[in-house]
Parts: structure tokens; C-alpha cells; sequence
């Protein structure tokens, strides 16, 4: 567990610099190069035929800085939450594979908890600190302690709560990546709109290319943000729900298949 956080933030990090690296040379080799030569195009049809009315083209739509910011922000909350699946994932794994067999009708005595914490010791490091482990050997270290199998229960679950907490603190990067895409995507409407309204004295004159120019980055920066951000709140409540099952299932494993057994003369 110790070398878990350094671990993680290194990852964290190292995520965000290849994220900044692989969207912004996506941009420069192919979306940018590709809207310029759409915009190019259809202004070239317009003037040749005024009644020619141009396509919504996605490379025209993802073009400007706000959306290659959303993308970036995105790709790094998608490397975060694969992340910490897989963390729950491995901790589900752990949880079924029962760190602490203990058989049918078997009765464990405090003098027992001995054993039974240097089988849990033996199980190699991911199962031996996973939240099932570490939650077995608080229960029996208590039991062995007091004696009393409410002071056991309440052990127990005390991991399991903390682990709760830690999880749904864990989270709160990703939430404010939520947060931020759509708060970028209304700077990009901001920055649009302003920018139609600079040229607004020009479409007087008929050149209404500036207004349209500037509500187009208003409007499709919002798109853009409002998607991803959709998209990325659905992955984390189905994150969020994983972990918060197994919490509850570990809890469950805990008074099933060890708390059940404890047995004081």
C-alpha cells in the first residue's frame, strides 16, 4: 500500500504530459491543416455560387483551442478512471479468490487468529493488502486482542469505511475534470462571441464573415465540452458504483465468511 500513491501520481502525471503530446499533434498534423482547407473550399464555392450553403465539417467544429483543451482534459480523466478500474478490478479478484478459507461448521478461537494472520501474510502483496485482506487481518488481530466479536465487527468494518472514504476522496480530480471541460467549453462562447461582436461595424457593409467566423467557435466550443463532458460523467458513476459495490461486498464477505465463525470458550 505504501508505494501505491507514488505510483499513481506518477501515472497521473505522466498521462496528462502524453495527452498534452498525442492531441496537440493530432491538431497540428491533421486538424487544423484539414479545417483550413474545408474553410478554404467553401469559401471558395460561396463565391461562386451564392446560393451554395456549406456543410458542418468536423474537422471545422474541433478546430479551435478550447476543444483541443477538452480533448486533452478528457483523454487524461479516461487514463485516471482506467486506472483505478483496473485497481477495483484487481481488489474484486482478490475479494473472490476468499484470503481467509475458512471451512463450513469450522470454529475460529482467539488463540486461532495467530494462524490465520500468517496465512493472510503468506498470500502474495496484491491479495494481502487488498481491502478484503487488510479488513481479515484487523478483524482477527481484534479478536485476538479482546476477545469480544463486537469489537471484531466493528474493526472490520472501520477498513472498510475508511476505504470508502479514501476511494470517493480518490475521485475528486476526475470530478473537477468534469467540472472544468464544460467551464472551458463556455470560455470558448465567451471568446466567440466577443470575437462576432469586434466585427459586427463590418457586417453593416455586408462582410458578415467575422460574425459568423466568432459564433461558430461560440457555439461548437460548447458542443465539443458538453459532450466529452457527458460522456466522462457517465464513466465516473459507473466507476463510482463499482467501488461503492465493493466496499458493500467486502462488508458482506467479512460477516459471511469470517465473522460467522469467531467462537470464544
Amino acid at each position: 500500500m505504501k508505494s501505491r500513491y507514488p505510483h499513481e501520481f506518477l501515472f497521473s502525471m505522466l498521462s496528462l504530459l502524453a495527452a498534452v503530446i498525442v492531441v496537440h499533434a493530432f491538431y497540428v498534423t491533421l486538424v487544423r491543416p484539414n479545417a483550413a482547407a474545408v474553410l478554404v473550399a467553401q469559401t471558395e464555392e460561396m463565391k461562386s455560387d451564392p446560393d451554395y450553403v456549406p456543410e458542418r465539417s468536423l474537422w471545422v467544429i474541433v478546430k479551435d483551442y478550447e476543444q483541443e483543451s477538452c480533448l486533452i482534459l478528457m483523454l487524461w480523466a479516461l487514463a485516471m478512471i482506467g486506472y483505478k478500474g483496473r485497481t477495483t478490478l484487481a481488489e474484486r479478484g482478490a475479494l473472490e479468490a476468499d484470503p481467509v478459507q475458512v471451512p463450513e461448521g469450522m470454529r475460529i478461537l482467539p488463540e486461532d487468529t495467530r494462524e490465520y494472520v500468517r496465512q493472510l501474510e503468506s498470500l502474495p502483496a496484491g491479495r494481502q493488502y487488498s481491502l478484503a485482506g487488510r479488513a481479515a487481518r484487523a478483524a482477527l488481530a481484534r479478536f485476538g486482542a479482546t476477545r469480544n466479536v463486537q469489537n471484531v465487527s466493528e474493526a472490520g468494518h472501520a477498513v472498510c469505511q475508511a476505504e470508502a472514504e479514501r476511494l470517493d476522496s480518490e475521485l475528486s480530480m476526475i470530478r473537477y475534470i468534469a467540472w472544468a471541460i464544460p467551464a472551458i467549453g463556455f470560455i470558448g462562447t465567451v471568446r466567440g462571441i466577443g470575437d462576432a461582436l469586434g466585427s459586427a461595424h463590418k457586417a453593416v457593409t455586408g462582410d458578415i464573415a467575422g460574425v459568423t467566423e466568432g459564433l461558430g467557435i461560440a457555439f461548437n466550443s460548447t458542443l465539443i465540452a458538453l459532450l466529452l463532458s457527458l460522456l466522462l460523467m457517465f464513466l465516473l458513476h459507473n466507476l463510482q458504483l463499482a467501488q461503492e459495490r465493493l466496499v458493500l461486498d467486502t462488508e458482506t464477505w467479512l460477516d459471511q465468511k469470517l465473522l460467522r465463525h469467531l467462537q470464544v470458550r
